[in-house]
């Protein structure tokens, strides 16, 4: 990814703003112009919380070009606490620890390298959510 499309995309990487809709409520992420559940415009900035569930998961062996480094790994739909669900990569768990419902809490991790232009990209990922000792 270019540097400007890095720096255009801080927001939702680092921090999961997303939007909530006025009329009716939804929130939605990624931010949009529109709300997908009523079609009232939505411009209302809101920090989701991070912390979701695994709603479903698979664990890829051969990654596109450019992901190769992180190899085998597991990308899943994480249902989000406050409703969006966002698709993501999973950090800090081995592919066959990963369940159905495990909760999980964003982080921030590398997701590509600097390739070409040099531009090393973050962005968010999801681990597993520490038991209470």
């Amino acid at each position: 990814m270019s540097a400007p499309g890095t720096w255009r995309l801080n927001q939702q990487r680092y921090r999961l703003m997303g939007e909530v809709c006025e009329t009716c409520g939804a929130k939605i992420f990624p931010p949009r112009d529109i709300c997908p559940a009523c079609e009232a415009p939505a411009k209302t900035p809101f920090a989701l919380s991070g912390r979701g569930e695994v709603y479903s998961f698979s664990t890829v062996y051969h990654p596109p070009e450019g992901f190769e480094e992180f190899s085998p790994y597991t990308v899943a739909l994480v249902q989000l606490e406050e409703g969006p669900m966002v698709t993501a990569q999973l950090t800090d768990v081995d592919a066959e620890e990963v369940e159905i419902g495990m909760a999980v809490e964003m982080v921030t991790r590398r997701v590509q390298s600097g390739g070409e232009e040099g531009v090393i990209a973050y962005g968010y990922k999801f681990r597993p959510v520490p038991n209470p000792a």
